[in-house]
């Protein structure tokens, strides 16, 4: 296993060893001494799994208390996945970034607390699958908006497609009229790097 640091270093590219011959493959997605010893410490209480269709964008979700860290990965398809610093006290707070996940690559990303999180699906559906360091608090979440200029998120959305975007995420808010997480904020030291 390789972990890097991405242009957000606390954002962390996760790429497996796969061991494949002509009966299929296997590799080891989750092992919390590998992970730990690698930087990703973290205690998982919740899997989600979704499946999307093309052109499907989602996002950009957090929850200003409870944040969840996340581990994400595609097990079906491909999808453009997108983090971005809420972290009003950090040096790359408002600052994105985006990876593509697929089933041919195998790569996962790890998303810590204080970060929005949104995909946008490529193949002709997606099934994503991910890990949460924090229960889904409904009366918590929040939502930025996909497009907010503020941001400048590069999606890789063809001209003249307009994404699938659910009414929930329609009516998110610019980053700098959103609430964010501060030094006094409700973030636990989940993860130590």
């Amino acid at each position: 296993m390789e972990v890097l640091s991405t242009r957000i270093p606390d954002v962390k590219l996760i790429k497996h060893r796969v061991f494949g011959d002509e009966r299929g493959f296997f590799m080891e997605t989750w092992n919390a001494r590998t992970f730990a010893e690698a930087g990703v410490d973290a205690t998982f209480v919740q899997d989600n799994h979704s499946r999307s269709l093309q052109h499907t964008l989602r996002g950009l979700h957090y929850q200003i208390q409870q944040p969840q860290g996340k581990l994400v990965r595609v097990t079906r398809g491909e999808v453009f996945d997108v983090a971005v610093d809420l972290r009003k006290g950090s040096t790359t707070f408002g600052q994105w970034v985006g990876e593509v996940l697929s089933e041919d690559n195998q790569h996962q990303l790890w998303v810590p607390p204080g970060f929005a999180h949104g995909f946008y699906v490529m193949s002709d559906s997606a099934d994503f699958q991910y890990k949460c360091t924090d229960y889904y608090a409904p009366q918590h979440e929040r939502c930025i908006h996909w497009a907010d200029r503020a941001l400048g998120i590069d999606w890789p959305i063809p001209d003249g497609i307009d994404p699938n975007i659910s009414p929930k995420d329609s009516t998110g808010r610019g980053i700098y009229d959103s609430e964010v997480y501060t030094e006094k904020s409700v973030l636990k030291p989940i993860i130590d790097f």
